[in-house]
C-alpha cells in the first residue's frame, strides 16, 4: 500500500489496547518509538518511574537500549509495558505497525493506556477532518499540497514554542523520511539564532522558509518579525481546529499537526518526483541494527547516481506561476 493510501486510511485505524494501566506513569522512547514518546509527553512524564507503569516505546533496531530501560524500571519496582514495531517476542508487550505511521499507533496506545481516552478521541476527530482536506482527490484548496508547493526548492527552518518542542522533531523527521528534504529545527533560544544566523552571510537566507508550528509565544512573534527580513518567507502552521472552532488540547493538536506534516511531506516528494516510501538504505540499516543481517561494506551503493534530474534541477527551474 502506498503512503497516500496509508494516510487516507489512518484516522480511526488504531486497533490496539484501550485499557488504562496503573499509574503513576513513566515514558521512554528510542528508535522509531522516540517520536511517538515525544508527542505523548504532553500526557505523561518522559522519565523513568519507580512505581505504576513504565512505558518503553521502541523498534527492533533499538531493542538493546529498550531492554536496558525496561530492566531499570523493573528493578526500581515499576511494571513495564514494552511497545515496539518488532523484535524478540519476549521484549514486546504491544506490537504496533512499523514505518512512518508507527508514530500514530504508538502515540494513541500511550494516550489510552495512560487514561487519556478523551484526548485520543479528540485526536481522531482532528485527523479525520484533516484527511477530508488533504486527500489526493482534493485538488483545490488542499492545504498540504499548497504548503508543499511553498517548500519546493527551499530549506525549511522549523520553530515552535517550548511546550511544543516535539513539533520540530516531528516535521524534521517527516520531511526527511517522506519528503527526502533537509529541514533545520531551531532549538534553544530562537531569538539568538534568528538575529545572528544570517548576519555574516546574508545570502544564506535565500531559499529558506521558516515554519512556525503550533501556537506561537511572544518570543516567536518577535522572531517572525526578524526572520521576515532575512529569509524568503515565514509561514505560520497552526494547530488544526476542532469542530466548532475550539482549540485542541496539546496532545491532540500535536498528533494532528504530525499527520498534516506527513501529508505535506508526501506531496513534497511527489513534487520532486521521488518516492515517499522509505529508501532501501534505511531498511538495510535498521536490519543491521536489529541483528537481522550483516553490515554492508559501504552504503554508497544504495545512493542513486546523480543524473541531473528531479531535485538536482531545482536551482535552474523556477516554480510556475
Amino acid at each position: 500500500m502506498d503512503l497516500f493510501s496509508l494516510l487516507t486510511r489512518l484516522p480511526g485505524s488504531y486497533a490496539g489496547p484501550t485499557r488504562p494501566e496503573p499509574g503513576p506513569y513513566g515514558l521512554i522512547g528510542v528508535g522509531e518509538g522516540a517520536l511517538a514518546a515525544h508527542l505523548a509527553a504532553a500526557l505523561l512524564p518522559a522519565t523513568l518511574t519507580r512505581a505504576g507503569t513504565q512505558f518503553v516505546v521502541s523498534s527492533a533496531d533499538a531493542q538493546d537500549a529498550a531492554r536496558d530501560y525496561a530492566d531499570l524500571a523493573e528493578v526500581a519496582g515499576a511494571g513495564v509495558r514494552r511497545v515496539s514495531t518488532g523484535g524478540v517476542p519476549d521484549d514486546v508487550d504491544v506490537l504496533v505497525p512499523g514505518g512512518v505511521t508507527a508514530t500514530y499507533h504508538a502515540a494513541q496506545y500511550l494516550a489510552h493506556a495512560s487514561g487519556h481516552a478523551r484526548e485520543a478521541a479528540e485526536a481522531e476527530a482532528l485527523l479525520a477532518a484533516l484527511r477530508d482536506q488533504c486527500a489526493p482527490e482534493v485538488t483545490e484548496g488542499n492545504p498540504a499540497r499548497d504548503l508543499a508547493w511553498a517548500l519546493w526548492g527551499r530549506t525549511p527552518l522549523l520553530l515552535a514554542a517550548p511546550d511544543a518542542e516535539a513539533l520540530p522533531h516531528a516535521w524534521q523527521s517527516l520531511l526527511a523520511r517522506v519528503g527526502k528534504t533537509l529541514a533545520v529545527p531551531v532549538l534553544g533560544d530562537p531569538l539568538a539564532v534568528a538575529t545572528g544566523a544570517f548576519e555574516a552571510q546574508h545570502e544564506k537566507g535565500d531559499a529558506k522558509v521558516a515554519l512556525i508550528l503550533g501556537d506561537p509565544d511572544p518570543t516567536l512573534h518577535v522572531v517572525r518579525e526578524v526572520l521576515e527580513s532575512r529569509v524568503d518567507e515565514v509561514q505560520h502552521v497552526p494547530f488544526p481546529q476542532a469542530e466548532g472552532g475550539a482549540a485542541p488540547s496539546g496532545y491532540a493538536g500535536s498528533l494532528a499537526l504530525w499527520y498534516f506534516g506527513a501529508w505535506v511531506a508526501a506531496y513534497l516528494a511527489e513534487r520532486y518526483g521521488v518516492q515517499p516510501a522509505d529508501p532501501p538504505v534505511l531498511a538495510r540499516a535498521q536490519a543491521v541494527l536489529a541483528g537481522e543481517e550483516k553490515a554492508p561494506p559501504s552504503a554508497a551503493a544504495d545512493r542513486p547516481a546523480h543524473d541531473g534530474s528531479a531535485a538536482e534541477d531545482e536551482d535552474e527551474d523556477e516554480p510556475e506561476a
